[in-house]
């Protein structure tokens, strides 16, 4: 059983984190939020399903608290790189969310961080364990050589969302605003399904909706360390159309297209053959996802990790998280230039 102290009790850790936890071995004891009511409704919402959670006066005191073996850490993503070296300090491993950073230098500064520290931390991003990347990974030898892929994550403005209305989303202090906050999702799962780094980029963005706080529609092309390129379309500020996440990709050998679009189940569709007169049939294969979004996966990875005491067990570590933020700033980057080529920043 590992006890958890919070940090942040805002709606993705009452709505996402706490369900997650309560379904993995773990035990929520203490909260801390700069809003004080905030954390005691979580406190109580979080007794409801278990937990009894102390709600500590300040964030020293939670890092003091001798019951909270590790920190989960829900903030505004310009304060993740001071809180984590605190939690560090105190010997807390520490989970917190994406994107890794609000800059490609404090970005650097968590990588630096946590490279020195023993401590296992990981950067909350999901789609790392999501059974379909898994499956897309497994079938990938089966194509071929993988050649180019077409990336489309697309759909239509929701003036409802409660995540977009958050103050640090509406006035973003991180690289990119909506387009890194997202965005990283989108290029994590195009990273896994390839398995490789996206080397360079070339991009175009625009602001479709004043409450984005920034650029919000992404169209590039990406070429990658192994050689395979392709196009990248983001965003979900569009007039009327459905929402749409889809990945092709094109090998000497075949295709998969894998499909997550909401509304039906997740597939991963495999067509074999090296020609169009040697054409397999196309094999599908229905992807049953976790209902918490593998957010409990990411906890059962990290809390295996804390357990274990071996920080090589994460497998969305910082650095991994670097890459999949540092390919959005370099959109950015080149779409301030009228879509000149721009490469990706690398770690030594």
């Amino acid at each position: 059983m590992v006890n958890v102290g919070i940090l942040g009790t805002g709606i993705f850790a009452k709505d996402a984190h706490l369900p997650a936890l309560t379904t993995v071995d773990a035990k929520v004891v203490a909260a801390f939020n700069r809003t004080a009511s905030k954390a005691e409704d979580f406190a109580a919402h979080a007794k409801q399903t278990g937990h009894e959670v102390k709600v500590e006066p300040t964030f020293e005191a939670l890092l003091q608290n001798p019951e909270v073996d590790v920190v989960d850490m829900l903030l505004p993503v310009q304060h993740n790189y001071s809180n984590l070296k605190l939690a560090l300090d105190a010997g807390k491993a520490v989970s917190f969310e994406k994107p890794i950073a609000a800059s490609l230098d404090e970005a650097k500064k968590i990588v630096e961080l946590t490279d020195a520290s023993p401590l296992p931390v990981i950067v909350l991003e999901q789609y790392v364990y999501h059974q379909g990347v898994a499956k897309v990974q497994e079938l990938l030898p089966k194509i071929g050589k993988p050649v180019s892929f077409i990336f489309q994550g697309t759909g239509a403005f929701n003036p409802s969302n409660k995540y977009a209305a958050t103050a640090w989303r509406l006035n973003p202090e991180h690289v990119g605003g909506y387009l890194s906050d997202g965005g990283v999702h989108q290029v994590t799962v195009l990273t896994e399904c390839l398995k490789s780094k996206v080397e360079q980029v070339n991009a175009y963005t625009t602001q479709l909706r004043e409450t984005s706080g920034d650029v919000d529609v992404l169209a590039a092309s990406f070429k990658f360390e192994n050689g395979v390129f392709g196009t990248f379309t983001y965003g979900s500020t569009f007039g009327a159309t459905k929402k749409t996440n889809t990945l092709q990709i094109f090998g000497t050998e075949g295709s998969i297209i894998y499909d997550w679009s909401p509304g039906s189940a997740d597939t991963v569709t495999l067509q074999v053959g090296p020609d169009s007169n040697n054409m397999g049939q196309p094999q599908v294969f229905t992807i049953n996802e976790s209902k918490h979004f593998s957010v409990d996966s990411e906890f059962k990875n990290f809390f295996d990790a804390v357990e274990k005491k071996d920080k090589k067990v994460v497998a969305s570590n910082p650095r991994k998280a670097f890459h999949q933020f540092a390919v959005i700033v370099a959109c950015v980057e080149s779409a301030k230039k009228d879509g000149q080529q721009v490469k990706v920043a690398q770690l030594d």
